[in-house]
């Protein structure tokens, strides 16, 4: 009896060693979100990452969607922030402008719009001015005429610049086929003081 019962000690000793070992295995093994120190991503976030990495261009309403995002989240920030924002818009710093301003194509069409002396800057003001006229019955025709002729001049001031400046553009950035014409005849009946980002060339200058 004393025989049998010291063979099979080692046995029970052997079994309780290695159930007392194997809970303190897998505890020292690291889970798989312990390696990775963060939750599994939904199976939706890791699809638009997916998207992301597979598409990262934008469409023109995504950019437009997005621009009028860095919009509200502007008017959220404080003022001094707004205030460094504003500064670097106007002074041409890249980082601070929305997506349509940005690259070298854009810079070169604001500074060849600058750099031209044309009646197309004055539209608004002259159109605001008619449209008083017209509000006293003696120039009523005379406002007519100068709608017509504030048009005409308008219009063969776009068509010229648009013609330039696409040829200007075929020479300079031949693989660039961006919108750059609607951009320029956009900024060329602003003011030349309110236009932003501001110009930084002068009327005559060679670009």
């Amino acid at each position: 009896m004393r025989s049998s019962s010291t063979d099979s000690d080692p046995a029970r000793q052997a079994s309780a060693t290695r159930s007392s070992a194997a809970p303190a295995d897998a505890s020292s093994e690291p889970t798989k979100d312990a390696r990775k120190g963060r939750p599994t991503p939904k199976r939706r976030e890791a699809e638009a990452a997916r998207k992301a990495r597979v598409k990262p261009a934008l469409t023109k309403r995504e950019q437009f969607k997005r621009d009028r995002e860095m919009a509200k989240r502007d008017r959220g920030l404080g003022k001094g922030e707004r205030d460094r924002r504003r500064q670097g818009i106007e002074r041409g710093d890249e980082k601070y402008m929305m997506k349509r301003d940005q690259g070298p194509v854009r810079k070169f069409v604001r500074d060849y719009v600058d750099s031209r002396r044309l009646f197309a800057e004055f539209f608004l003001p002259v159109i605001l001015l008619i449209l008083v006229l017209g509000f006293v019955r003696p120039l009523a025709v005379l406002s007519t005429m100068l709608m017509m002729a504030t048009m005409f001049l308008v219009i063969f001031d776009l068509v010229t610049l648009r013609f330039r400046l696409k040829r200007e553009l075929r020479r300079r950035f031949p693989d660039d086929e961006s919108r750059n014409t609607l951009y320029a005849c956009s900024r060329a009946t602003q003011l030349r003081r309110l236009r932003i980002p501001k110009p930084t060339v002068k009327p005559g200058d060679v670009v």
